[in-house]
């Protein structure tokens, strides 16, 4: 009877471990599963990330920024302008994202692969290049009849047709394979840039060193150019 009794225990035991360990087990893949992201997650991160920095650091200083900067300091309306910015630049960017994925399928990757990485070596060039802006591109004279939301989208969209960002962001939608990380990403560059020089105005600009960081973001867009020439392989 006690034989049969201890027996009994230890076969509890046995199975209680068993449960513990294959509990212990179950565990640990859920929460390595939680950890490890998809790869096409990742890719979409690496664009968007990539895109928010290189447009960030290309907007110090840029021709749009100077306008945010003549917007706040004419108008002193600070929503209004974030967000007709913010509308502007998503659908320029949104078309210019579209041309470079077109551009991508029209073209080919191994022949994309060489514009590409000429292009952002040219970039880096054209990053060096100081901007300035004049009364028509602010908006002079128009403001009354748009309103200030209505002449910030006006004046945002066109300041940036062929501007620094817009062709980064054509650039960066051929490079990577997601267009929505991509401009999502260089939106968050250009609000990144532009909201404090919105709110903060003149007294940001005395203070950045506008020459420095235009030559980090040309190192950037260097870099990125030797890589897309040397990786060989498809792009994205």
């Amino acid at each position: 009877m006690a034989r049969a009794m201890l027996a009994a225990f230890v076969a509890r035991g046995m199975s209680g471990k068993t449960f513990d360990c294959e509990a212990s087990a179950r565990a640990g893949e859920a929460s390595q599963s939680m950890v490890q992201l998809p790869a096409p997650d990742i890719a979409r991160m690496e664009a968007f990330l990539i895109a928010t920095g290189i447009v960030a650091l290309a907007e110090i200083g840029d021709k749009t920024q100077l306008l945010s900067f003549i917007l706040a300091a004419k108008y002193r309306k600070p929503w209004p302008i974030v967000l007709g910015i913010l509308l502007a630049t998503l659908v320029n960017h949104a078309i210019a994202g579209a041309v470079g994925a077109w551009l991508m399928r029209l073209i080919g990757p191994q022949a994309m692969r060489w514009i590409l990485g000429l292009g952002f070596m040219a970039m880096a060039a054209w990053m060096l290049v100081p901007d300035k802006i004049d009364e028509d591109e602010a908006g002079a004279g128009i403001g009354a009849r748009l309103g200030v939301f209505g002449l910030t989208v006006v004046a945002f969209f066109l300041a940036e047709m062929g501007d620094k960002t817009q062709i980064a962001t054509v650039a960066l939608a051929a490079k990577f394979p997601s267009l929505t990380a991509v401009v999502l990403g260089t939106t968050a560059g250009m609000m990144l840039a532009n909201v404090p020089a919105v709110f903060i105005g003149h007294r940001l600009a005395e203070k950045l060193p506008v020459r420095a960081v235009h030559v980090v973001a040309a190192l950037i867009f260097l870099a990125l150019g030797v890589l897309t020439l040397v990786s060989g392989g498809a792009l994205g």
